[in-house]
């Protein structure tokens, strides 16, 4: 199903071949329950006794520090291959349902949505669970075209807010926070829904119309910092990881470690990242990464084109235009003309 516009039948050659070697410009956007049987092991970290001795994602088994973003003893996390199964285990450790579980931050317990666990985890993180906290409802009138607002989702059915643009509609609403779960739209509900299709559903909200969101907020901590005293990484005993390489989440299902990306690829993704949020209101950093993925090795826009459209990626349907400008990214980011 198309994101926003359908996709053309047909991809011309002199559309696609304009501005190939030019520098992209920039638009503004109108844009488990658990068993119980958890453990705290001596020195007051728990561990979760189901793991199994072989890592799914390759050996040594890879081990994750994490905590309750609003305090907790540390867990020791392994043992899953993709985003929902860390979640299970995450879960599992603390003895609560993995429904509580909006979203996880890396290596800060604060809602910190430039730190946000995505599609992938370097392998010395150390992962942060944001529980569920207070739900509210809000009404609102869509006076405006756009909401002013960034959509993104944790991997496993949520979506929430990422980011909003001040004097927005969205901003007006001081009751709406960056890091609210949007659990409903006039009653509708979006779990399991991807952070695209909720963007499209407030996208096709009439304007002048009002509607009404039911928001949940991660749960807030009472004190100022949680986090583990000193180095978190510290004492952690071999096979953890080098801290070197990315454990990546793939669209099949299967996990891979991978080395860190070199410089043209890390600004390269940001840049498509930031198209993707200008033009469609969604961020997602592992969408922005196989783009990237799938311009490799092509050498003009029209076959980046036909790499697209032969990919999952289909389902978006990206207009000739956004893909000139996604091109436009890549080949200034091989040229080194992004900072």
């Amino acid at each position: 199903m198309p994101l926003f516009k359908p996709k053309n039948s047909t991809r011309t050659a002199t559309a696609y071949e304009k501005n190939s070697n030019n520098s992209s410009s920039n638009h503004d956007g109108g844009h488990p329950n658990s068993n119980g049987n958890s453990t705290t092991a001596g020195n007051g970290t728990r561990t979760n006794p189901q793991d199994t001795p072989t890592s799914p994602v390759g050996r040594p088994q890879l081990v994750f520090h994490c905590q309750l973003a609003h305090g907790s003893p540390t867990g020791l996390i392994s043992g899953f291959s993709n985003v929902r199964e860390l979640y299970q285990k995450i879960a599992e450790c603390y003895e609560l349902p993995a429904s509580e579980i909006l979203f996880c931050t890396l290596n800060t317990h604060k809602v910190d949505m430039l730190k946000l666990l995505g599609g992938q985890i370097g392998l010395d993180d150390f992962i942060f669970a944001h529980k569920k906290g207070r739900p509210k409802e809000v009404e609102l009138v869509k006076n405006d075209d756009a909401l002013g607002l960034t959509i993104t989702d944790n991997g496993a059915g949520y979506a929430f807010i990422k980011r909003i643009r001040e004097e927005s509609v969205i901003d007006r609403a001081k009751v709406i926070q960056v890091g609210d779960h949007i659990e409903k739209i006039n009653g509708e509900s979006l779990v399991g829904k991807r952070h695209f299709e909720v963007a499209k559903l407030l996208k096709d909200i009439p304007r002048g119309s009002t509607f009404t969101l039911r928001l949940v907020e991660p749960q807030k901590n009472g004190f100022g910092s949680i986090g583990p005293r000193g180095d978190p990484r510290k004492g952690k005993k071999q096979g953890y990881g080098n801290g070197k390489g990315t454990l990546r989440f793939r669209a099949d299902g299967s996990a891979q470690i991978e080395n860190e990306p070199d410089d043209y690829a890390t600004n390269g993704v940001e840049k498509i990242n930031g198209l993707l949020e200008s033009f469609m209101g969604i961020n997602d950093n592992e969408l922005a990464t196989q783009i990237w993925e799938l311009a490799e090795g092509k050498q003009n826009s029209m076959d980046f084109a036909e790499a697209i459209d032969n990919s999952d990626l289909e389902v978006f349907g990206f207009t000739d235009d956004f893909v000139i400008e996604l091109w436009g990214a890549v080949t200034d980011a091989r040229a080194g003309r992004l900072r």
